[in-house]
């Protein structure tokens, strides 16, 4: 029975130049000469990566563009045959191009610069065209906050201070380079933290790489959320509608509910909110009257 090859891609954008309105996109196509097509770029993971790194590496290697991701788009899956029969099983992401320039490579002879609409004419496979709708269904200009459950701390039981001060065990520490990794790839440029010795050092990191401190967030602590819930909510819609990524850390007495609410008032179905420690919700917010959530991804292992 034929394998399957992991890979990664993604819908690159930037603003159309010739929209003044600055609602408009314009997407970017590659042409392998190997195939003499137009696709998406993406390319196969390589051993250890994640789709999120993968899918950003590639667009690198093959655009010469540096990307900040957005949200899950979809999944496709097509057989190859080389350089085996295999099914090919590709994750693709929005990614907003942040700078960059192309140059031909082994891969890639060409890119364009396309509206979506006219992307859909010259992509050579169907399945990329529904790539690009699942991209068009929603503005592409949603702002990113990455929401994240701390990473494991140390026994409750065995810590003798006060909670609060309760730093992340071992096991913790190994689980924040991740973190920090998956932060640089969707560009966070602002950092919060739930005033816990562990939700700091969670997120430290992250706010260190970009020189922004981390901004203490009483509301998003379990201790004050109770009682406090919409206060809480509106915390979090507050950050969203700053400018910039925002990377939030929280407990899982908090995080839960607090994605719950927001997704219920946007009409946004999540089914079950899970948060384990130091899983990440990646929620995208658009502006109308005020942040709305439009879509939300679950990344349970950064």
């Amino acid at each position: 029975m034929a394998g399957e090859v992991a890979a990664a891609g993604a819908v690159v954008w930037r603003p159309d130049e010739g929209d003044r309105t600055g609602k408009s996109a314009e997407i970017v196509l590659v042409h392998r000469p190997r195939y003499d097509d137009w696709s998406l770029p993406k390319g196969k993971l390589e051993r250890g990566e994640s789709s999120r790194v993968a899918a950003a590496r590639e667009v690198a290697e093959e655009t010469g563009f540096r990307v900040a991701l957005g949200r899950h788009l979809g999944r496709t899956r097509y057989p190859v045959t080389r350089p085996e029969p295999a099914t090919k099983v590709v994750e693709y992401y929005a990614a907003r191009a942040l700078d960059g320039s192309f140059e031909p490579n082994d891969e890639v002879d060409e890119v364009r610069w396309v509206v979506p609409e006219s992307a859909r004419d010259l992509l050579s496979y169907a399945h990329d065209a529904d790539i690009v709708s699942a991209f068009t269904a929603l503005p592409h200009d949603a702002t990113t906050l990455l929401l994240v459950r701390h990473a494991k701390a140390g026994s409750r039981r065995e810590w003798t201070g006060p909670d609060a001060e309760r730093p992340l065990s071992s096991n913790g520490r190994h689980q924040v380079p991740p973190v920090t990794a998956l932060c640089a790839l969707y560009g966070v440029s602002r950092a919060h933290a739930a005033p816990l010795v562990r939700c700091v050092q969670t997120v430290r990191p992250a706010a260190e790489s970009t020189g922004v401190p981390v901004d203490d967030e009483p509301l998003l602590s379990e201790e004050a959320y109770a009682g406090h819930e919409e206060a809480a909510v509106a915390r979090l819609l507050e950050i969203a509608g700053e400018d910039g990524t925002a990377v939030v850390c929280s407990q899982g007495g908090v995080i839960p509910d607090l994605v719950s609410r927001v997704a219920g008032a946007a009409g946004v179905e999540l089914g079950r909110v899970e948060s384990k420690k130091a899983s990440v919700w990646a929620l995208f917010f658009v502006s109308d009257g005020g942040p709305r959530l439009v879509a939300a991804d679950y990344i349970p292992k950064p």
